[in-house]
């Protein structure tokens, strides 16, 4: 039982019966009580949730939007902002004070001016004090506030701060009456709805943030181009877009880059919105070592976290996104950024650093939004607007203060006249100041004999007797000239726009002579994405291709040009039994058509080739383009323009020939694609460039050579197998093509190492190797006997190169091609090379000469009688 006692159940009923009395007393009619059963109580509305939800969240939005985040067209400042720089003027925390820890800054500000937390407000002052955040800083801070790797500030007990030198140019003539103050939040203390600005800040530092449903993005400015911005408008204010440009280049970031492109920036200035590339500043160092070079950067876009974007770049090179880093390292210092990025050797840095630009934040973009508070509402200005708000905002600031400083000077200009009269009278002053009882009495009679007005005799009063019988005549004859003076300026100052105009364009000049600096960020007129080719310098190269397939790309310093008894140098190191067996003299940005011996033909650009030293041993051909086993790159053609009357010759082993216009393989792709239809058991022997009415030469391996020329044959399309080129004896192959374009010898050698040079026409400019028909059997080169060996190489040569001889045992013999007697077609040859045992000739390379090989190359002059000289089987 609850109540056990019945006392207590008594005392208990008697309580409830009470309250139920208290609960009937209010006296209620019958009126009111129908309409609280009809659901209407005084005092309250009815509102739907929808509205109330829309409204709310109006208020709420706008809140945030005039109070949290978006700047002042005026000062350029938002209010946490405003009220940290007018709490730091407010609280003495000046440049020539001692600083103030943090703590006690934030406390001040949020126990005054804003109602928000102290981190939010801890921040703003962090920023203000970050050089990497703020291109003219308005606090000075010492301690750890942060770093552009992402470090976060110490607490703010730990820190401290005070107002930079160009802070004070915000607050400066707050005292005068210059702009309207408005009750904090618990209305006991005042604070400005505006800082008076003495410079444009809103344009020299910029803004950021997001509101609600909108946001802000100001990049910031130069100093010294803003202010000439804004006279250049003072004086002209029907001044262009493009005109201003002429002063205000664009946005001057505290990191410092290259901003790509100027059509972002007008777009922005135009219209208040746009979009800009900010890349980093790099450099390409060589290291000295080996031919390594390495990627140096030193300025970074603005907002980027540089520990972050380092780690990117470091996941993408172990991912293999990015290929071709070796290291990265951060070398920053209290010197500037330099973060140092290694190359591999076969890689060429303009490439790699151009793939860092698309895949990392070593480029960004920058998107202007000039959102701002213009008359308590969010606008979206263009240059010209936002600095005719500013200055118009000057001159209302100009205006406030000299009717300030004209009221104030007005007033001390009566008092100073009072205090003269009072001078001229002071005895009957005195008396009668002593005759009076009261101060009320002294004051009537004062107005009353000496015509003295109120705040006269208020100034009169106010002096004791000493002060009063001490006035000097001649300082108050001095100051009220130099108050006259002062009002006479006043007056004309605020007489006209144009002169308070003048007064602006004074202060900003003395602001840019005391604060100007010059622009750290670069504007180029480079694209904003450009192609790896548009980062390499075109010039000459030498790309070469050793039969063990290997190729690379040297500098053509490394070929010097050669005339007969010229000094050579060295161009290529490879293995042991490797030589060149392909070398083209090129161009970086020229095309490279790569054809192969399955009829196969892969286009590189030449940059594409990695570089190396003139004794590297390259890079195999197989990391560059696709080939598969056991397709051999036959030729290597540098095209740097398909022009329509140029044309490919091909020409297989069987004896296959085909011309084909060059602009056919206009669009190969590095993946390569069909240069020629082969037929069964037939392979691509060689291609040569050549001309509507080229003179070209086949040579079979029984000797045997045909000359006729290309026009023989009609064009045809690239898949297509060709004609027949020369009338093949069971079991013989084409061994070498000769154009009138490669020389003007030709050059024969036998697989057992005899060989002879011959020139191409005779002293009255007749063919030694005399014209036949395409499909002929052709003429002898050289009688092919069981001592002189089958024919395994033909060459068009100038006589002045050397020639590397391959034998099928991988030993390889260089000789000055002089060395070998120009002899006519009738002869039968030098050896070339001695032989031991099975070894043969399997290949020869024409190279450029190199003087330092032993003259006696071992030629042995053979006598042989050609008694098929003449033969000619057509």
């Amino acid at each position: 039982m609850l109540f056990e006692d019945e006392k207590k159940l008594e005392e208990a009923v008697e309580v409830v019966a009470e309250t139920e009395e208290v609960a009937e007393a209010p006296n209620v009619s019958d009126e009111e009580l129908e309409k609280i059963e009809e659901g209407i109580v005084p005092g309250l509305t009815d509102v739907g949730t929808a509205e109330l939800v829309q409204t709310s969240f109006l208020d709420y939005a706008m809140s945030v939007i005039v109070s949290r985040a978006l700047p002042d067209v005026r000062d350029g400042l938002k209010p946490v902002h405003r009220r940290i720089v007018y709490s730091l003027d407010e609280t003495g925390t000046t440049p020539d004070k001692p600083f103030k820890k943090c703590a006690r800054i934030v406390g001040d500000v949020m126990g005054k001016y804003h109602p928000h937390g102290d981190s939010a407000i801890y921040g703003a002052l962090v920023r203000l004090a970050q050089p990497f955040s703020m291109r003219y800083m308005l606090v000075e801070g010492h301690g750890n506030f942060g770093s552009i790797d992402g470090d976060e500030p110490a607490a703010y007990r730990y820190t401290e701060a005070r107002m930079a030198k160009l802070a004070l140019e915000m607050v400066r003539d707050i005292s005068c009456d210059t702009v309207d103050f408005m009750d904090n939040y618990d209305g006991v203390d005042r604070e400005p709805t505006v800082l008076p600005a003495r410079f444009p800040n809103l344009l020299v530092n910029g803004s950021a943030g997001i509101a609600v449903g909108m946001a802000t993005n100001m990049p910031p400015h130069n100093l010294t181009e803003v202010i000439d911005g804004v006279i250049a408008l003072a004086h002209n204010p029907e001044i262009t877009i493009e005109e201003l440009m002429e002063h205000i280049k664009g946005p001057d970031f505290p990191t410092g880059a290259t901003i790509l492109g100027r059509s972002g920036i007008r777009d922005a200035y135009e219209s208040g919105t746009g979009s800009i590339a900010v890349r980093s500043k790099c450099e390409i160092e060589d290291r000295g070592d080996r031919g390594l070079k390495r990627i140096v950067v030193s300025e970074i876009p603005y907002g980027v976290n540089k520990a972050l974007m380092i780690e990117n770049i470091a996941n993408l090179a172990r991912d293999k996104v990015i290929d071709g880093i070796t290291d990265i390292r951060d070398e920053s210092n209290k010197e500037g950024i330099r973060v140092v990025i290694e190359v591999r050797r076969d890689i060429i840095p303009e490439v790699l650093l151009n793939q860092l630009f698309k895949m990392t934040q070593l480029q960004t973009s920058y998107g202007i939004i000039n959102l701002c508070l213009v008359d308590n509402a969010p606008k979206v200005c263009s240059l010209k607007e936002l600095l005719t708000q500013y200055l118009d905002f000057r001159v209302e600031i100009i205006r406030r203060r000299t009717q300030f400083l004209l009221a104030k000077d007005e007033a001390r200009d009566h008092i100073v006249i009072g205090l003269i009269k009072c001078h001229d009278n002071i005895d009957e002053i005195v008396d009668l100041i002593k005759a009076s009882e009261t101060p009320e009495e002294a004051s009537d009679r004062l107005k009353e004999k000496f015509g003295f007005s109120d705040a006269q005799v208020q100034a009169i009063l106010g002096m004791n007797l000493r002060r009063l019988t001490g006035i000097e005549t001649e300082k108050l004859q001095a100051e009220r000239a130099q108050l006259e003076l002062n009002i006479k300026e006043y007056n004309r100052i605020l007489s006209a726009r144009e002169n308070q105009i003048e007064v602006v364009i004074k202060e900003l000049k003395e602001i840019e002579e005391k604060f100007g600096d010059d622009r750290r960020t670069e504007i180029s007129n480079a694209a904003s994405s450009i192609d790896d080719e548009d980062l390499i310098p075109e010039e000459q190269i030498v790309i070469t291709l050793s039969r063990g397939g290997y190729v690379k790309r040297l500098t053509a310093d490394s070929f010097r040009a050669q005339n007969r008894g010229g000094r050579g140098v060295r161009g290529t190191t490879l293995n042991e039994n490797d030589v060149v067996d392909l070398m083209v003299y090129t161009k970086t940005h020229t095309d490279l058509l790569f054809f192969t011996s399955l009829g196969k033909v892969y286009r590189v650009r030449g940059y594409q080739i990695p570089e190396y030293q003139k004794t590297g041993k390259g890079i195999p051909v197989v990391n560059i383009i696709n080939v598969e086993k056991g397709e051999v790159v036959k030729a290597i053609i540098a095209c740097d323009e398909y022009r329509e009357d140029r044309y490919l010759f091909f020409v297989t082993e069987k004896g296959l020939i085909k011309k084909t216009y060059i602009k056919e393989y206009e669009s190969i792709r590095q993946n390569g694609k069909i240069a020629i239809g082969l037929r069964e058991d037939d392979m691509l022997l060689a291609v040569r460039e050549i001309e509507e009415n080229t003179i070209v030469g086949i040579a079979a391996s029984n000797g045997k050579m045909v000359n006729f020329f290309a026009d023989e044959t009609r064009p045809m399309g690239r898949s297509a197998s060709g004609v027949k080129g020369i009338d093949l004896v069971d079991g013989e192959t084409v061994v070498g093509v000769t154009t009138e374009l490669g020389g003007n010898k030709i050059l024969v050698l036998t697989d057992k190492g005899f060989g002879k040079m011959t020139d191409r026409v005779d002293e009255e400019g007749n063919q030694i190797y005399r014209l036949t028909k395409r499909g002929a059997k052709g003429v002898s080169t050289l009688k092919i006997t069981d001592k002189v060996g089958k024919l395994v190489a033909v060459r068009a040569v100038n006589g002045d190169e050397d020639l590397m001889v391959i034998t099928n045992a991988g030993i390889v013999i260089r000789t000055h091609l002089d060395q070998i007697r120009t002899i006519g077609r009738n002869t039968q040859g030098v050896k070339i090379m001695n032989l031991e045992g099975r070894q043969k000739v399997v290949s020869i390379a024409i190279v450029p000469r190199e003087d330092d090989l032993d003259e006696d190359c071992g030629c042995e002059e053979v006598d042989v009688e050609d008694n098929n000289s003449e033969q000619s089987e057509e």
